[in-house]
């Protein structure tokens, strides 16, 4: 991937005190996925360009990883060697830190100055289109010029890819450009490449404060940035807002309707929910680690685990013994290990957890002997046609002493006045039942599979509409 970065301030030689880097040698830097270069195709007292070539190993990538690439072809193929992805941003951090910051040794003056600045990305992801691309940097006064770049020049009748040409021009300090460029460009991208946390929300924090907090796509930016984590967007929006503004938290409203597109081309890993997270989600995790506690059980299983939120949780119980993860998505397992930091873990501890890839649907003997096990917030993502399978997986198969289920209460959706009537929580429930519905599962299953049933609210208990 290229990014080239021009100015017409005199003398334009001056960028390279900016950056620390001299005009008169090509250098070349080690990254953890590869290696960036830089070099000046020119450097005169009237324009000077540096140039930033990427290089991405997307083959290395997945050979120097401890993961399990399950057979998926686009951890070979796909656009990392040239599109800007977050893999510029980290280069940009790495190799020209001193001037994101706004620090320059040699010229210290001119670090605050606005200059002439014109910066060139010979391939920008457009997940979002084109008119994504000019909402996020014209709202911050650039001028944009895009070209949508064909999907192959040999083959016309191809039609286009989704990448542009971008240049992009505006007169400011080199710090802001460069951090707009750091922040907006996985934006585009609609991913990053590296499991994201809370030191993310900082970052986001420190070279987005000045400018996104007004920025009319804020919540957008945001959310693609933080790789689609609710809970992590919310205190982002949140410590962006003023302290005596009344925040919408990004969880409260439907994504916007680019936002809808981008995520069909790129699905996210965990689609957002409509309910008020993180609030609620805590005291779900938390009503369901108390179950578990309660039964006695040393073995442990979380069934559609996700990002390993409530593993967490179970890691810091001595009384479990053994915990077992298991998600149909290996991308979201993936997360799970670098929230977990497994390949940090002792070896006794290597032993204590494991993390599977694997469906609810197909007998799996792996599950089997587990003194308790949680499906939190799954069975409402199984068609209906499939809950039999479900059953004979969970109850009849892998028969542990205990099983904690939550679901969502269809009836208690009319107190979230964002979500318009009729409209489940989340797009890719398949289905929402009332308490009533929810009663009449349980116990039928557990007179077919031998199990005694009880229920318990999670959340706020309304006298009509129960809890959430």
């Amino acid at each position: 991937m290229l990014l080239q970065v021009t100015t017409t301030h005199i003398p334009a030689t001056d960028l390279g005190f900016l950056l620390g880097k001299n005009p008169a040698r090509c250098q070349s830097f080690d990254l953890p996925f590869g290696k960036a270069h830089v070099f000046y195709p020119e450097a005169t007292p009237e324009t000077c360009t540096v140039a930033l070539l990427v290089e991405v190993d997307p083959v290395a990538l997945v050979r120097g990883s401890r993961r399990d690439s399950g057979g998926g072809l686009d951890q070979y193929v796909n656009d990392r060697p040239y599109a800007a992805s977050s893999f510029l941003s980290v280069a940009l951090a790495s190799v020209f830190g001193s001037a994101l910051a706004g620090r320059s040794r040699e010229r210290p003056e001119l670090a605050t100055v606005a200059l002439p600045l014109r910066a060139t990305i010979s391939a920008v992801p457009g997940r979002g289109g084109e008119g994504l691309l000019r909402r996020l940097f014209e709202s911050l006064g650039y001028t944009v010029t895009a070209s949508r770049l064909p999907l192959d020049g040999s083959f016309p009748e191809w039609g286009d890819s989704p990448y542009f040409h971008v240049t992009l021009t505006a007169v400011r300090p080199l710090s802001e450009f460069l951090s707009h460029l750091y922040v907006l460009l996985p934006v585009l991208d609609n991913d990053k490449h590296y499991w994201v946390g809370d030191d993310e929300v900082a970052k986001l924090l420190r070279h987005g404060g000045d400018w996104l907090a007004t920025h009319p796509e804020r919540d957008l930016i945001a959310l693609r940035y933080l790789k689609h984590s609710r809970s992590l967007t919310n205190d982002a929006l949140a410590q962006l807002a003023d302290g005596d503004a009344a925040v919408a938290l990004a969880a409260e409203a439907p994504p916007p309707a680019e936002e809808v597109v981008a995520e069909e081309e790129t699905p996210a890993e965990s689609p957002a929910p409509v309910e008020k997270a993180p609030a609620l989600n805590d005291q779900r995790l938390a009503a369901v680690l108390a179950a578990l506690k309660a039964s006695g059980a040393a073995t442990v299983l979380d069934l559609g685990c996700g990002e390993g939120k409530l593993l967490k949780l179970l890691m810091k119980e001595k009384q479990f013994t053994s915990i077992t993860g298991m998600d149909v998505a290996f991308r979201t397992l993936e997360i799970a290990r670098h929230r977990l930091r497994v390949d940090r873990l002792s070896e006794a501890w290597q032993k204590r957890l494991r993390l599977l890839q694997g469906s609810l649907i197909y007998r799996d003997e792996r599950l089997a002997g587990a003194d308790a096990a949680a499906v939190v917030e799954v069975i409402e993502h199984l068609d209906p046609p499939r809950l039999e399978a479900f059953e004979r997986v969970v109850f009849g198969c892998a028969k542990p002493g205990t099983v904690v289920i939550t679901t969502p209460n269809r009836e208690y959706n009319v107190k979230w006045e964002d979500l318009p009537a009729g409209k489940f929580r989340h797009r890719d429930h398949r289905f929402e039942w009332t308490r009533a519905e929810f009663r009449q599962w349980c116990g039928r299953v557990a007179a077919e599979y031998g199990y005694e049933v009880r229920f318990l609210p999670v959340g706020p208990e309304d006298s009509d509409l129960g809890s959430p």
